[in-house]
């Protein structure tokens, strides 16, 4: 069901979708959060589409904001869609004038009582999340700096920005990577001396991924480019000369090789942004992996490595929700 509202007021909304509850004969509750997507008109689509997605996993309620332009008369209009594509609810806000500036005053009183709010800037992210109007209302605030025409800058603005309760995108790509590579650091092996990781140029997730071997191992770790897609390979070096070395050229499988070992082929197929976003919604609490990997790429990855390791970090493998959440790149 779909409803359109012209120069309405958030009142005349939660009518509309109190209305739209009853004709479907939906529950008045049953939704665990409310997401809440700052975009543009022309990002809004695939937003809300990797959303509503996202939802059928975490039903909840989905406000879109979209601004639509500073000057003229302040109005808010609406699209209200429930039981269409997902288990949830939709409401997209188009905010014209100076309503735009109190983006959050709109917001608020259609957020699901009682329960998580999240924020996704799926575009540019700003330079400080948990400051922005919509982000001070979210118990978790995501990005995405693969957005941003300077992906790498992106994350050194976020990491000087970084508040509990951040995360980005490109980190939750690398998920299945930090996965594969926390198994292999598990198993006996020669020590870790260096690593490197090849991708794409201006990968976010490659600079990620490199900061967090580089923090959970206490090692130099370069980043070098290839032809991508996304991030290609990532070689450990040992001690004894013999390289660990997880290959990915086409972006859906990788070959795992180590020294006296034949090689073995493992599923890494580079995700969707719903299966991303459903990922972030599974855990709200403050990713602390994150924020060491987010801080020791502000710093640059040059920096020694003992500058940045954790003082309880030998450990490489153990990785607090690093090794169960990767991300993709």
């Amino acid at each position: 069901m779909n409803i359109d509202l012209t120069n309405t007021t958030t009142r005349k909304i939660q009518d509309a979708l109190s209305a739209a509850r009853h004709r479907m004969g939906g529950p008045a509750t049953g939704k665990v959060l409310t997401l809440v997507i700052y975009t543009d008109e022309a990002a809004q689509y695939d937003a809300v589409r990797a959303s509503t997605e996202a939802a059928r996993e975490h039903p909840c309620r989905i406000i879109g904001v979209i601004a639509r332009g500073s000057n003229g008369e302040p109005r808010l209009d609406a699209e209200v869609r429930v039981g269409e594509t997902g288990p949830g609810e939709t409401v997209i806000l188009r905010l014209y004038g100076q309503l735009i500036e109190h983006s959050d005053s709109v917001v608020l009183p259609l957020l699901v009582p009682d329960t998580p709010v999240v924020t996704w800037w799926p575009g540019v992210a700003p330079r400080k999340p948990a400051e922005e109007p919509l982000g001070a209302l979210a118990q978790r605030r995501v990005t995405d700096a693969r957005g941003s025409t300077d992906p790498i800058g992106t994350l050194t603005r976020l990491a000087e920005g970084y508040e509990p309760g951040d995360t980005d995108l490109a980190w939750t790509r690398i998920t299945p990577w930090r996965s594969l590579l926390a198994a292999i650091l598990d198993q006996p092996r020669e020590d870790i001396v260096g690593a490197t990781v090849e991708a794409e140029p201006q990968n976010p997730s490659a600079a990620l991924l490199a900061a967090w071997l580089s923090v959970r191992l206490a090692i130099p770790c370069a980043v070098t480019e290839s032809h991508g897609p996304g991030i290609t390979a990532v070689r450990l070096t040992t001690t004894n000369g013999g390289d660990v070395a997880i290959t990915r050229p086409d972006g859906r499988v990788a070959t795992l090789s180590r020294p006296d070992q034949p090689d073995r082929q493992v599923a890494l197929h580079r995700r969707p942004t719903s299966e991303l976003l459903a990922e972030e919604l599974r855990r709200l609490d403050p990713d602390e992996v994150y924020r060491e990997a987010v801080l020791r790429c502000a710093k640059g990855l040059d920096t020694p490595a003992e500058a940045a390791a954790p003082a309880t970090a030998p450990a490489a493998a153990k990785a607090p929700r690093g090794a169960a959440r990767g991300k993709k790149s």
